[in-house]
């Protein structure tokens, strides 16, 4: 039997990924979650045929623990829309968030919720666009593992 070689280009679907481009327009607040990660640069948005919606939107698409998130929940439990807005924070969910955030990719959720509180969730989603859009094709580049959506660029 014969199997002819696939060429992909950039951009194509490949591994199960779609290709997502950084809009050029302003990213949509509801991608802001509550603990204060971006989930536009989540790598379960950036590569699923059917990428996560963030965490204040449908369940569709999303893995098991973002579905039963404790952080999630108590927002909920508290009739607030972010964390930064409860009395307790950062609280120990918080907490613990960031200390894996922080070693594993570098990022600080508690930075993020500040800057939204100092500057304005418009103003944060503009700065990650600037920051998290790949300036080889105008992908988006994941904050988890650091790969453009489109071209499969690794960056620092």
């Amino acid at each position: 039997m014969w199997f002819k070689k696939i060429d992909r280009q950039p951009g194509s679907c490949r591994k199960g990924r779609a290709t997502l481009k950084m809009p050029t327009e302003k990213i949509d607040i509801s991608m802001f979650a509550p603990c204060g990660m971006n989930c536009k640069v989540c790598y379960k948005h950036c590569y699923h045929k059917k990428p996560c919606a963030g965490c204040l939107n449908s369940d569709k698409g999303k893995p098991e623990h973002c579905r039963k998130c404790k952080i999630k929940d108590c927002i909920k439990e508290k009739s607030l829309s972010y964390c930064f807005e409860c009395a307790e924070y950062p609280c120990k969910l918080i907490k613990n968030l960031e200390k894996s955030y922080h070693k594993r990719y570098q990022a600080s959720l508690i930075e993020n919720s500040r800057f939204v509180q100092a500057h304005g969730l418009e103003h944060f989603m503009e700065q990650q666009k600037a920051k998290y859009t790949c300036p080889k094709c105008g992908g988006i580049v994941s904050m988890h593992d650091r790969e453009c959506s489109e071209c499969q660029e690794k960056m620092k």
